[in-house]
């Protein structure tokens, strides 16, 4: 039989420590003895209509669900060292929100929280709005579907990364990642995912200066390129891109396709560049 806790108030230091098997509905974390890790070391806990305001709340939690709940700016690195967790219709507003954790899964969420998703594993975040600062910092194997973004130093050394129909705007996204698939997404912001390799970028609109420097194995399926400056200097690259771009230099090796460019500059390389670049219906 579940334990049931409801219509409570909870302040104190480990307040509900090891809770088993129960479902917390409609309690409020939060008072003036200021207690920390008040949920730390529980296990197959469903929190409903929940508000946190304590730091430390979901520390080592094993299989829990969240629904219909608020952490304010207060509740600093929220969930850290959990696993087994859903996250639906709630905010996440503290600092370093989710770490370390794994199988982790959200939808329908409002998250603003510097360094967001770091070090974690199997993690999807669905028909959500994030905005943080170096989020998904060295995670594995995540997920974002629908998706709008705010962020800078984005998905910085990450492996095994899919993006679908996102909204992205950040800046040095990507850097040093692994094994990245984007789709049917807007990515806008300044030097994209240099140093990185295995980037896939299939139907998306890419925004912002000097991108794509520096990179391995990078592809762009079908994408678009707007303000692109200094574009794919140093990489090794297979593009297909409509339109217009405003520059390219340098690429190292591979093939870009373009509609028009506006300049190519071939100039004081620092190593071989032997890159091709072919322009569509220019015969010269």
């Amino acid at each position: 039989m579940r334990t049931v806790v409801e219509n409570l108030q909870f302040d104190e230091e480990r307040a509900l420590y090891h809770l088993q098997g129960a479902d917390v509905k409609n309690c409020v974390f939060a008072g003036p003895a200021d207690g920390e890790s008040v949920l730390k070391e529980s296990g197959d806990v469903n929190l409903t209509d929940c508000t946190f305001s304590l730091r430390y709340p979901l520390w080592h939690v094993k299989k829990f669900t969240m629904e219909h709940s608020t952490m304010d700016e207060l509740t600093r690195a929220a969930i850290w060292y959990a696993s087994d967790g859903e996250i639906r219709n709630s905010t996440l507003g503290g600092i370093k929100a989710v770490r370390e954790c794994e199988r982790i899964s959200l939808e329908d969420c409002h998250i603003v929280s510097q360094e967001f998703g770091w070090k974690s594993k199997d993690i999807t975040l669905r028909d959500s709005e994030l905005e943080s600062e170096y989020p998904f910092f060295d995670s594995r194997n995540v997920k974002l579907e629908r998706v709008k973004m705010k962020g800078k130093y984005s998905f910085q050394y990450m492996k095994n990364l899919e993006i679908t129909d996102c909204v992205l705007d950040t800046k040095d996204a990507f850097w040093h990642s692994e094994n990245v698939t984007v789709r049917n997404s807007v990515v806008e912001g300044e030097y994209l995912a240099w140093f990185s390799d295995g980037l896939t970028l299939i139907d998306c609109k890419i925004i912002g200066t000097q991108p794509l420097c520096y990179c391995k194995n990078l592809k762009l399926i079908n994408c678009t390129m707007e303000d692109t400056d200094l574009s794919f200097e140093y990489s090794e690259v297979e593009a297909d891109v409509k339109g217009h771009v405003i520059s390219i230099k340098n690429p190292k090796a591979g093939t870009i396709t373009v509609d028009s460019v506006g300049e190519i500059i071939k100039e004081a390389p620092v190593m071989e560049c032997l890159g091709e670049i072919v322009v569509r219906g220019n015969n010269e």
